[in-house]
């Protein structure tokens, strides 16, 4: 609830509103992008349910923190990463500052940073953490590829 003047009746609407679920939640989000071009899509409260949960697209979206040493330290993999597999239609490599920003599904718990999730475009409510490995192309794209649900790089090895 964010009323600009606060008094009885405002209190009053507001609560009979939330008894009629007619209330929308209030997103902490940066701005939404003007380009969002990159190899890595910059995903914002207000957008995360569009690109992330996007059934058309497998997601592998990194959750990260400004003043994170890891996370500056992987930010140059992560871009490489999105390079690699900018060609991939069914693919999106995504990060979001989960700082400034709310996630909007529980499913993805962020407790550290970086955090990283691949959201497999059958099963967004079940994405899978990438845990234990080293976080370099090499294992990044191993995860990839191992959860990817369409990958023309795929086929084309088989």
């Amino acid at each position: 609830m964010e009323p600009e003047e606060f008094d009885s009746d405002v209190l009053r609407q507001f609560v009979l509103s939330f008894k009629k679920g007619k209330l929308k939640a209030i997103v902490k989000s940066q701005p939404v992008p003007k380009n969002n071009k990159g190899p890595v899509k910059v995903v914002v409260g207000k957008t995360f349910d569009n690109i992330v949960l996007d059934p058309k697209n497998d997601v592998l979206i990194e959750f990260y923190a400004p003043w994170c040493g890891h996370c500056k330290k992987l930010e140059p993999v992560y871009t490489e990463l999105g390079k690699k597999y900018k060609n991939e239609k069914n693919l999106v490599i995504a990060k979001m500052d989960a700082t400034a920003n709310d996630v909007t599904n529980d499913h993805y718990k962020v407790e550290g940073f970086p955090t990283i999730y691949f959201a497999p475009r059958d099963k967004k409510n079940n994405p899978i953490k990438f845990e234990g490995g080293d976080r370099d192309l090499e294992h990044l794209s191993n995860f990839i590829e191992e959860h990817a649900t369409k990958l023309s790089r795929t086929k084309e090895e088989l």
